[in-house]
């Protein structure tokens, strides 16, 4: 069964929310940014990505907010050493408003912690993939750029908030396994859902002979076999000891370790993710959300 279906539920679904122009403010950047940073396997550091990231876009001045999209698995609050009194578990039970589960992070940045051991929220239905837009939507004037930590794998979940994303970045390591699990996420959101852009990004690479390897393995694989897919090299982030510093101390690189390689490649890819142009037919149009899942029904 299409885990995406009935896809026909999002386009009934009449919109809760319009946005509203800021004096001077081009079209295309009324809207936020909603980037979804996935990978095929875990275990390569996508969540680390997301923190570091997260803070490093928050210190170029805008307005992040970060969803954990692991529903029933939190991640990034552990990683950050945050305790939530209330997470996405309360706003699907109706207990709470999403803006009543929002958490600051590291920098500033807004961040919408996932339950913690609630198998339930693998794989969300239709009704509430919907009660997510909406909330979201009702928070949209309020937010530059939303980052998913999408989660690993293919699951349906995970499937979705690529989906919904205007932007998608694939983490993968210099690792066959790594390598070869981001092939057929690409291939599936490809060939499935026609996906046709993905920006890669190389972590946890020695050096960038050794990223840029491990891109051209995927790029080849991808040229072979699926053809129209067209592959973004994003860069790497280094092994860093830094890191793994950082992280014993549930804290980002960025905030205790500025200067080491892998903050400022951070700090470099903010700055390229912030510098991309927005493809038009990848953009929302009245909806940050819903106009990309009617996109994908057409």
């Amino acid at each position: 069964m299409n885990p995406l279906e009935p896809i026909s539920d999002f386009i009934n679904h009449p919109s809760s929310l319009t946005f509203e122009r800021k004096p001077g403010e081009e079209s295309l950047r009324r809207y936020p940014r909603v980037i979804s940073v996935s990978s095929g396997k875990g275990g390569v550091g996508k969540t680390n990505v997301v923190a570091n990231l997260g803070v490093a876009l928050t210190q170029l001045g805008k307005r992040v907010f970060v969803l954990d999209a692991e529903l029933g698995l939190a991640n990034v609050d552990t990683l950050l050493g945050l305790t939530p009194r209330y997470t996405i578990e309360h706003l699907f039970k109706r207990q709470k408003t999403l803006k009543e589960i929002l958490i600051k992070g590291p920098g500033g940045m807004s961040i919408v912690p996932a339950s913690s051991g609630t198998p339930e929220l693998a794989d969300l239905d239709t009704g509430q993939k919907i009660f997510l837009l909406d909330e979201f939507e009702q928070l949209a004037g309020h937010l530059d750029i939303l980052l998913i930590d999408g989660g690993a794998g293919i699951s349906s979940n995970v499937l979705f908030f690529n989906m919904i994303a205007q932007e998608t970045i694939t983490i993968v390591t210099p690792e066959p396994t790594s390598i070869a699990s981001a092939y057929t996420l690409i291939r599936i959101l490809s060939t499935k859902y026609s996906r046709k852009n993905f920006s890669i990004l190389v972590n946890l690479a020695s050096n960038e002979g050794e990223a840029q390897e491990a891109f051209q393995e995927l790029l080849l694989h991808v040229d072979q076999c699926l053809k129209s897919p067209s592959l973004e090299y994003l860069g790497f982030i280094p092994f860093d000891r830094r890191i793994r510093e950082a992280v014993k101390l549930q804290k980002t690189a960025l905030e205790i370790f500025p200067q080491c390689p892998a903050s400022q490649r951070f700090r470099e890819l903010a700055q390229l993710i912030l510098d991309k142009p927005i493809r038009r037919k990848e953009m929302g149009n009245v909806q940050f959300f819903r106009r990309n899942l009617l996109r994908w029904a057409n």
